[in-house]
């Protein structure tokens, strides 16, 4: 299995598509159901990326998010928003909060992919020892 995805969204279906998707790809998923578990999850699952939903039960996705931000050990870890909010302003608020990327529901699985890969590509491009210009890999946007 390739990079590790941290997958929390508290809607079964969601979450069994998300993880089915990121597998079929080479990703190694882990799912998470409850928010309220996700920070302590990703202390032990150590992921590459974060695929986060906005809207669950017990805890919002944008303080949750905000926790994972203010975490010495987390906060380097890319997060994904994927939601249903798509009124104008929602996104601005996302990232605001700490998100690196935004999907909305329903996803088209094409841009979930390519969002996937385009946040994973910008962290290793992060993580490269500086090389001389040219020599490093465009950063690639979420978007």
């Amino acid at each position: 299995m390739g990079e590790k995805i941290l997958v929390v969204e508290d809607n079964e279906l969601n979450l069994k598509l998300f993880c089915d998707l990121l597998r079929a790809h080479g990703y190694a998923a882990e799912p998470v159901r409850d928010g309220r578990e996700a920070v302590e999850r990703a202390r032990l699952f150590g992921p590459d990326l974060i695929v986060m939903d906005i809207q669950m039960p017990h805890i919002s996705g944008l303080e949750l998010i905000e926790q994972l931000k203010g975490d010495e050990g987390l906060k380097a870890i890319p997060i994904m928003a994927v939601t249903a909010y798509a009124a104008k302003g929602d996104e601005e608020r996302i990232r605001d909060a700490g998100a690196e990327g935004y999907v909305s529901k329903p996803i088209s699985v094409m841009r979930f992919v390519e969002a996937v890969r385009a946040l994973l590509a910008a962290r290793a491009a992060e993580d490269e020892p500086d090389l001389p210009s040219g020599d490093r890999a465009p950063a690639a946007n979420a978007e």
